[in-house]
């Protein structure tokens, strides 16, 4: 199953060294019975691309928990063996899951990352979430602005480019 896994710049950097993103249990989000369900007309891309922006949503936390600069968020894309995760019940999360195991890099499909023009917006959405968090709409709508750029595609032979190690 694809799975999209919320992660960070700082992140990737230690899942490259380890050979692995890990350790488990990992949070990630897919295409799953109950997200399926909730959207009915849309066809699988739609519901990948509801999936890669919920563990969008969920890289902007982790970077409100005081990760270094630069901030970026990051959403990286794995095939995993469906025996590897639990799909969690939680109607506020449909496309939730849970890996039972790292995941090695040799089974990261691509990585998805805000491109430079992002980070003004990014920096404000992580200051603005827990006035959001506490219903201030006026935050929320930072939040969304951060929401609003797509994330880049980049192949997995790209990762070191993006973490800076292209010598």
């Amino acid at each position: 199953m694809r799975v999209y896994l919320p992660c960070t710049l700082p992140a990737l950097a230690h899942a490259v060294e380890a050979g692995e993103l890990g350790p488990a249990p990992l949070t990630g989000y897919a295409v799953t019975p109950a997200l399926t369900e909730w959207y009915a007309s849309g066809d699988t891309e739609e519901l990948e691309y509801v999936a890669l922006t919920e563990a969008a949503r969920a890289s902007l936390r982790m970077l409100a928990d005081g990760v270094d600069p630069p901030p970026r968020r990051v959403v990286v894309a794995a095939e995993v063996p469906d025996a590897s995760l639990s799909i969690s019940a939680d109607l506020a999360e449909r496309g939730r899951v849970r890996l039972t195991e790292p995941v090695p890099l040799a089974k990261v499909a691509s990585v998805h990352v805000d491109d430079g023009y992002a980070v003004a917006d990014v920096e404000a959405a992580v200051a603005a979430l827990p006035a959001a968090d506490q219903g201030d709409d006026d935050a929320r709508f930072t939040v969304d602005g951060a929401e609003a750029h797509e994330l880049m595609w980049y192949a997995t032979q790209e990762i070191p480019y993006l973490l800076g190690n292209d010598h």
